[in-house]
């Protein structure tokens, strides 16, 4: 039996103006971004998510679902209903830590479908990435398949790489490096606890590219596959590295490179990365990565041929023109997944 495990950066997910549990930081910071997020448009917002989910796994969806840039349960519960109603065999639960300490007010979390996997709810924490200006979270949250396996699942939202003019990408890399080092100190911590031949899965939206060395470096996911395997230290093999050679057609019908998962001022990136253990590698840990299985989840009504293959972004209003929001569209971000197989 085989279990898709996805994550997506859904874009700004949050809830409707005027909500009673409103994050603090958003409340002060995105009034103006916000005024015009109407109950109609998060539930649009939610329709189009669906419509990207729905479809993983050949239309049955995905058996657990990291995501980030959640505001809080509510907006997370809404996506799990929908879901539940229109894949009627599936039970999609929350894991979710709400990150109200955060400046930035938003969180990172788990969709899973509790008729394929549960969740140990007393081995959810969340990982704090601290930086001057605030913090991001890792969360992380032990699956149990129906055979007993465990998957240890991490997903991470790294600091972004904005900054103020004049001032590139470099600006901000310690903190993508911060949130490195910790994530792979709770690998290492996660080994102690489980053994050398735990299955790890790390998930996210990393801000940076599998060679940049917050991921490669701090992070310890590498490119070459052999060397994770011999590796007596805690390391992850990056899958990335795997689905870089996608393709998608274009308005022509031609196939043309993915070349990322996002665009970053004007250019393709692969922010979004699966990082794998030895443990899922090897089989030892009785689940298995399914070899050639990673793969960017580019569908083709999210695919914009304006700008070189990346997602339609959906957006938000701005200053209460809603006018701006793309009804059609769905996130800056493409999902991906990966087929773990259970042995």
């Amino acid at each position: 039996m085989s279990h898709l495990v996805a994550f997506w950066n859904l874009e700004n997910f949050f809830a409707p103006e005027g909500h009673p549990g409103r994050e603090p930081w958003l409340a002060r910071a995105l009034q103006k971004e916000l005024s015009g997020w109407s109950e109609a448009l998060f539930r649009r917002k939610v329709d189009q998510l669906v419509a990207i989910v729905r479809q993983m796994k050949g239309a049955a969806g995905p058996d657990i679902l990291g995501v980030c840039e959640v505001e809080n349960a509510f907006a997370l519960q809404a996506l799990a209903d929908a879901l539940n109603a229109v894949l009627p065999d599936r039970r999609y639960e929350l894991v979710h830590v709400d990150s109200a300490s955060d400046q930035r007010g938003i969180d990172t979390a788990f969709l899973f479908d509790a008729r394929q996997v549960s969740a140990k709810r007393d081995e959810v924490f969340s990982h704090w990435v601290m930086r001057r200006t605030g913090t991001r979270d890792i969360t992380q949250a032990t699956f149990v398949t129906a055979a007993g396996k465990e998957l240890v699942a991490l997903a991470n939202h790294w600091p972004s790489r904005s900054a103020s003019a004049g001032e590139g990408p470099e600006y901000s890399a310690g903190f993508r490096a911060t949130a490195g080092e910790t994530l792979a100190y709770w690998h290492d911590r996660i080994r102690e606890k489980k053994g050398d031949n735990a299955a790890v899965i790390a998930l996210g939206d990393f801000n940076d590219d599998p060679f940049d060395k917050s991921v490669s470096l701090h992070a310890q996911g590498l490119r070459d596959k052999g060397d994770v395997q011999r590796a007596r230290s805690a390391k992850f093999y990056n899958l990335a590295w795997e689905y870089l050679l996608q393709t998608v057609h274009d308005h022509n019908g031609k196939p043309r490179p993915l070349n990322g998962t996002l665009y970053f001022a004007g250019d393709a990136a692969m922010f979004d990365q699966i990082l794998v253990s030895p443990g899922l590698l090897s089989g030892k840990s009785g689940l298995r990565v399914v070899e050639g299985s990673a793969r960017i989840e580019a569908y083709p009504e999210a695919v914009s041929h304006r700008v070189g293959e990346g997602p339609i972004r959906f957006g938000l209003p701005s200053g209460n023109a809603a006018a701006n929001v793309n009804t059609d569209g769905y996130s800056d971000h493409f999902p991906v997944s990966v087929l773990i197989e259970a042995l």
